[in-house]
């Protein structure tokens, strides 16, 4: 099945301005891997995407927790307080329609932002809002650019830190 390049990318953006490390990708994708790094460049930040040729291969060798977003999973906040405590080793698992059952039976948590039809996008920026919301908000991006928040208009500077 193919992947949606603009989902897989939205999803890599949502994670970058969220706080997250990066994101593995697969199969391999030269063009999104050039779009945030491009994003890095222009914004800051030092986000990873890494392509991998096997998923399950990920999956399988993963150390630490790994929690699958899917709307079948447990309420969020039943286990955010487990959830926040393994921040460093903690791979977060998205997926589109057919998520294979090995993703289920692997995640150490099938979790559930909302129990109905609804974007990966949304569940994972939801997820990493409420579970570490002091990721974003910490990120120095350091950037060439800098966006100066406006209540009306767009404003995006040369950055005069660097």
């Amino acid at each position: 099945m193919d992947r949606d390049k603009r989902v897989t990318t939205h999803a890599a953006l949502v994670s970058r301005a969220f706080g997250a490390k990066g994101i593995y990708i697969s199969p391999p994708d030269k063009g999104i891997e050039k779009t945030i790094k491009g994003v890095n460049e222009r914004f800051g930040g030092s986000f990873q995407v890494e392509s991998i040729d096997k998923w399950h291969t990920l999956l399988n060798s993963w150390k630490g927790v790994i929690v699958h977003l899917t709307m079948y999973g447990i309420p969020l906040w039943e286990v955010k307080g487990q959830i926040k405590k393994e921040e460093e080793d903690l791979l977060v698992v998205i997926g589109a329609t057919k998520v294979p059952i090995e993703v289920y039976l692997k995640a150490n948590y099938n979790v559930a932002i909302y129990n109905q039809p609804h974007s990966e996008i949304s569940a994972l920026a939801i997820f990493l809002h409420d579970v570490f919301p002091e990721k974003a908000i910490k990120e120095n991006y350091n950037g060439k650019l800098k966006i100066i928040p406006k209540e009306k208009g767009k404003m995006v500077v040369e950055n005069q830190y660097l």
